[in-house]
């Protein structure tokens, strides 16, 4: 059962929904990004796309982030964020989650959001379309960080608009850190 690791919410469990739509992100990969971001992660505006248990964003928010927003395209998953949200005091407009296919959510949000966190599924393409649509549409902040959480065995392709500014390996788990490449 995923917990969170650090801050406000800190040794708080949450039900994960059984089945192949959930894949909890290891609680060592979560310190290690917590840390990272520490420096970033009080008051921003964090988007957390295909969310799963809603972990990663949760941990944002026990940690000081302004704002949350957690998307989550299975609808029973979507739910379960919902009914934890409701269980740890959190509701809008410090937490909001969106039950949408990621794509079409990336049209209802807005931003601007100074860290983005994406998890698809590890046997999915990369979500090309995914970075476009947050360049596009204006949902990242100047200086925004963007982390992909894949498969250590993936090679990532370029991506468009993007540069990598970083990449963690733990185990089978690898987070590329991009930044908006501005020009």
């Amino acid at each position: 059962m995923p917990k969170i690791t650090g801050g406000a919410l800190n040794s708080r469990k949450l039900k994960s929904p059984k089945g192949p739509n959930v894949r909890p992100t290891p609680g060592r990969v979560k310190e290690s990004l917590f840390s990272i971001l520490a420096p970033r992660i009080a008051g921003a505006a964090f988007l957390d796309l295909f969310s799963g248990t809603g972990a990663i964003g949760f941990e944002a928010a026990s940690r000081g982030a302004g704002r949350v927003v957690s998307v989550e395209g299975h609808r029973e998953t979507a739910l379960a964020i919902e009914a934890a949200a409701e269980n740890f005091g959190l509701s809008e407009p410090v937490y909001t989650i969106v039950a949408a296919p990621v794509e079409r959510a990336l049209y209802r949000v807005a931003g601007p959001f100074e860290i983005v966190y994406m998890d698809p599924p590890y046997a999915d393409p990369v979500p090309l379309q995914a970075f476009r649509l947050m360049i596009e549409r204006g949902l990242l902040a100047p200086g925004a960080l963007v982390i992909y959480e894949h498969s250590a065995k993936r090679i990532l392709p370029t991506i468009p608009g993007y540069r990598g500014v970083r990449e963690e390996v733990y185990g089978d788990v690898a987070l590329a850190f991009f930044e908006p490449d501005n020009g």
